[in-house]
């Protein structure tokens, strides 16, 4: 796996099944069992996918007692946040250039036509 955090991240969010799972989490923490349950795989597949997760900063695990509930950590979030907010703000600003000459151009300019192609073949 790549070895810059927000790779990580990325590349554990690929998964539609690890993205339902933080999706979930995102409500509430749970445990393996019941993150397991609306899915038909194993809870070792679970723990695989959570491993990625956990691998990627995206979930702990912690120990209540027998439960060993899974939470979401959200700060991981503000990483991705910032990459994106940044890639965001250059395309509005591109947006905000063109939306300014299209305004800079005048509005009764006739279209210019194509160029005409020339005939090929014989004439008739």
């Amino acid at each position: 796996m790549a070895a810059d955090p927000l790779s990580r991240v990325f590349s554990a969010l690929a998964d539609p099944t690890r993205r339902d799972m933080v999706a979930r989490l995102a409500v509430g923490d749970a445990t393996v069992n019941e993150l397991a349950e609306p899915y038909d795989v194993t809870v070792q597949a679970v723990s695989k996918h959570l491993k990625v997760l956990e691998d990627a900063g995206l979930v702990s695990r912690t120990r209540e007692a027998q439960r060993r509930p899974v939470h979401l950590e959200a700060e991981v979030f503000g990483l991705m946040s910032k990459w994106i907010e940044r890639y965001r703000r250059q395309a509005e600003e591109r947006y905000r250039r063109l939306d300014d000459l299209l305004r800079s151009m005048p509005d009764d300019v006739e279209p210019t036509p194509p160029p005409q192609r020339p005939q090929t073949g014989a004439p008739t």
